[in-house]
């Protein structure tokens, strides 16, 4: 994918907020320092386009980012955060459901995994809850670079184990680029479902 313009078009705390304009638009959902940041970044080809913080919990808005055009990302707070109040982390949640139930646009989140890490308890909640809404996903394994080849397969194995053996995982590194094209190419298969009904 040739990205030629990239803008950030809203940063949104309330649903009200949320951009009127009808474009495809690709969610990005996991828990908080999964490496959400550094992945958008990679795909769009830009280095500090999404703040990458070593501070869990940093993104506490939805950024709505408008991309050749065409179609928007939308990068959703990170979940999962202990330090963060409890009053913040329910106003994300409300946040959040506001937008993955009702947003007519969403063609597909998203959701991102640390290759390393165990299902947390929010994890499957995500994924059972995208599942009992039909909200189509693309589950995406990050920090592939950070562990060794016969790990990373294991670990790809335990995931399929937990999310089912048809579970089409996208293993990414945004470092080496790893997945990048595959991300991109089921993402393109998404949007291309809705062309002609985002009107």
């Amino acid at each position: 994918m040739k990205i030629t313009s990239v803008e950030l078009e809203k940063r949104c705390r309330d649903p009200k907020e949320f951009p009127r304009f009808r474009l495809p638009e690709i969610a990005f959902a996991g828990r908080s320092n999964v490496g959400k940041s550094s992945l958008i970044n990679t795909l769009l080809t830009r280095k500090r386009l999404v703040a990458v913080s070593s501070t869990p919990g940093k993104t506490r808005a939805i950024d709505f980012f408008r991309v050749n055009d065409t179609f928007r990302f939308v990068d959703l707070p990170g979940y999962g955060y202990a330090k963060v109040p409890e009053t913040v982390r329910n106003a994300w949640k409300k946040l959040i459901d506001a937008y993955l139930v009702n947003r007519e646009t969403l063609v597909s989140v998203v959701w991102i995994l640390d290759i390393r890490r165990e299902l947390s308890e929010l994890d499957r909640m995500l994924y059972d809850w995208l599942c009992s809404y039909s909200i189509p996903y693309i589950p995406v394994c990050t920090k592939a670079d950070k562990v060794s080849l016969g790990e990373r397969a294991k670990r790809e194995e335990a995931l399929r184990k937990s999310l089912g053996q048809d579970a089409d995982l996208v293993l990414f590194s945004a470092k080496t680029g790893l997945g990048k094209d595959v991300l991109w190419k089921r993402m393109r298969v998404a949007m291309s479902h809705v062309e002609g009904r985002m009107c």
